[in-house]
């Protein structure tokens, strides 16, 4: 017999004893909560979670990343904390195993998801602002603005960052807001890209389309540079080990290359070991095109 999500003040109610909800199949995501699972997900933790916090409670951080689905920063990829933050600090839980925090603000912007109450993208990315550099706030605000599924947009990040006043972290949001691109596909994408800014070389165009001389859709580069028709491709491990993915690149690339485009392939050991090598074979490619 199952009983989902239940207090532990419900248990006599189902009769089930003390001893019974200490059992191996029952898990305590918090104190006085028990969910019928002993390893449950994420959202069940959650659901469980909300049966004993105050109903103004959302959660937050890198729990709200992570149920937005959206690509956690690396500082906070470890952190399994469930996070929840609530408007006034009388409504914060003191429960073990929730990380509560208190906003200030009158009313959190938030979204519902799974039946959850959950801060919305930008509200998010603000209150993680402060633990992250520049480039990773970037990064976060590309992929909650990706060319698929996005989760909000660049005019939505703005609106809040001019609407917030006082934060830690404020001063940096304001710089990445300018920064982000929307449309894009993956992390590595987007710190290729502001690799390329960061040197002194122009940025490169996200994501759009490539045309042959008949307006024909040919394929959509990572990053381009149009007008001099060079296509700047970042190729992850999937693109090798996965035969289909491998099978569209190839032909995404000859259809490119038949058109008159040049084609920069680069890999993580260029992004991340040696970016200098990147750079300079970027910079080669421009100065060839400009002196055709």
């Amino acid at each position: 017999m199952s009983f989902d999500i239940f207090t532990v003040g419900e248990a006599s109610d189902l009769d089930l004893t003390p001893k019974q909800i200490r059992a191996h199949r029952f898990s305590a995501p918090t104190t006085g909560v028990r969910v019928d699972d002993p390893d449950p997900s994420l959202v069940d933790r959650c659901r469980a979670i909300t049966r004993v916090v105050h109903p103004n409670a959302a959660f937050a951080r890198s729990t709200a990343l992570r149920l937005l689905g959206i690509d956690l920063p690396w500082q906070l990829a470890d952190d399994q904390a469930i996070h929840v933050v609530t408007p006034r600090r009388g409504e914060r839980p003191q429960r073990y195993r929730i990380a509560a925090h208190f906003c200030g603000q009158k009313e959190l912007d938030t979204i519902s998801r799974f039946g959850l109450r959950i801060t919305s993208a930008p509200q998010t990315w603000l209150q993680v602002s402060h633990g992250l550099d520049r480039d990773s706030l970037v990064l976060l605000g590309d992929a909650m603005t990706r060319r698929t599924s996005p989760a909000t947009t660049v005019d939505e990040l703005r609106r809040l960052v001019q609407a917030t006043f006082k934060m830690r972290g404020l001063t940096a949001c304001r710089e990445a807001i300018e920064l982000i691109r929307p449309g894009t596909d993956s992390p590595m994408e987007s710190r290729m890209r502001l690799l390329i800014r960061d040197s002194g070389l122009p940025e490169p165009a996200v994501n759009r389309a490539a045309h042959d001389a008949d307006g024909q859709f040919l394929a959509l580069p990572d990053l381009s540079y149009p007008r001099l028709k060079i296509a700047i491709e970042y190729d992850g491990d999937h693109h090798r080990t996965d035969p289909a993915t491998w099978r569209r690149d190839v032909e995404r690339r000859q259809l490119l290359e038949d058109a008159g485009w040049l084609i920069i392939t680069a890999t993580a050991d260029d992004v991340i070991r040696d970016p200098a090598r990147l750079i300079r074979r970027i910079h080669a490619a421009i100065e060839r095109r400009r002196l055709r």
